[in-house]
């Protein structure tokens, strides 16, 4: 058998790629995958930062799941909230990106309009909100006084801290990037299919079934995934605006091994938490990578 050995010229080309690359690899091995599998050696440690890491096995994976009440409340409390949001979300984005494929008059306007509140930074847009919500002197409080209603307490009172969390959320995020990919994504389909439908008689809700959706879910699904995981990784939003409270109301699981690493100083614990929030991002991504097979349409797959 004989083996062809590769040119000077295809060698010198690989070694320009990979130096092309090297500054990716070298920022991936070190500032990514090395942290990576440092902080799995500590969630096997106990570790506080001002001492040496003690090696102490699994023993931080079993306290997570025997020991600590706190990671179920967590967990319960990031997973409402990440079924809401993405839900809501979509659902709105996708809303936005039908009302502003219509070509009407004053569409770039308004799409720059609902695009605008993204580019707020978190920490000012729940700053701004939490004046909004203010239960004395908030102008949601003051307009629902004018109609004789009593406003609650929004962001201090356990039974609407989280709806006032999911306010601020969606109002920084349907009009943002998700709503720009469902704009690309509509106008990716090709018009002849709704002239065809139309002439078939089919109406306005029935194009929408069966022209626009199927045609749509690879987006929706891609939206789906991105926004799944940035809604388990919530932080900020309730750092900021509740610090998890009142009660635990919006204490989300970041928040949770924020707190364990930095505030309680137990960084091997915290670690364990971050790796079995890994696994539980991997868990559900996966899952919905399974159920796409079954929902998904993409141009030319056969079903």
């Amino acid at each position: 058998m004989l083996v062809r050995r590769a040119s000077p010229l295809r060698r010198r080309e690989a070694i320009e790629g990979f130096l092309y690359i090297s500054p990716w690899l070298i920022g991936f091995f070190v500032l990514n995958l090395g942290p990576m599998l440092y902080s799995f050696y500590l969630s096997l440690t106990r570790y506080s930062i001002v001492r040496e890491p003690v090696y102490i096995g699994f023993e931080n994976y079993a306290n997570v799941f025997t020991r600590d009440r706190l990671f179920w409340v967590a967990l319960e409390r990031t997973a409402y909230y990440a079924a809401v949001t993405v839900v809501l979300g979509l659902a709105g984005s996708l809303l936005l990106a039908l009302l502003l494929d219509q070509k009407l008059f004053g569409t770039s306007a308004l799409r720059t309009f609902f695009f605008l509140p993204s580019l707020t930074p978190i920490v000012a847009s729940v700053i701004l909100w939490g004046w909004i919500f203010h239960p004395d002197i908030g102008v949601l409080n003051y307009l629902l006084r004018q109609v004789g209603i009593a406003g609650p307490g929004w962001l201090t009172s356990p039974e609407t801290a989280m709806p006032a969390l999911f306010i601020i959320a969606l109002w920084g995020s349907i009009g943002g990037g998700r709503m720009v990919i469902f704009i690309a994504g509509l106008l990716g389909i090709p018009q002849e299919l709704y002239e065809a439908a139309h002439i078939d008689g089919a109406g306005l809700w029935q194009r929408f079934r069966h022209v626009t959706i199927p045609l749509l879910t690879p987006t929706i699904f891609f939206n789906m995934v991105l926004g799944v995981i940035a809604a388990f990784s919530v932080f900020a939003i309730a750092y900021v605006g509740t610090k998890g409270g009142p009660i635990n109301a919006t204490y989300f699981y970041v928040l949770h091994i924020y707190n364990k690493g930095f505030a309680d100083s137990e960084m091997g614990y915290a670690a364990a938490l971050a790796w079995v929030f890994f696994a539980i991002i991997m868990v559900f991504t996966g899952v919905q990578f399974w159920l796409q097979r079954h929902w998904v349409h993409y141009e030319g797959s056969a079903k």
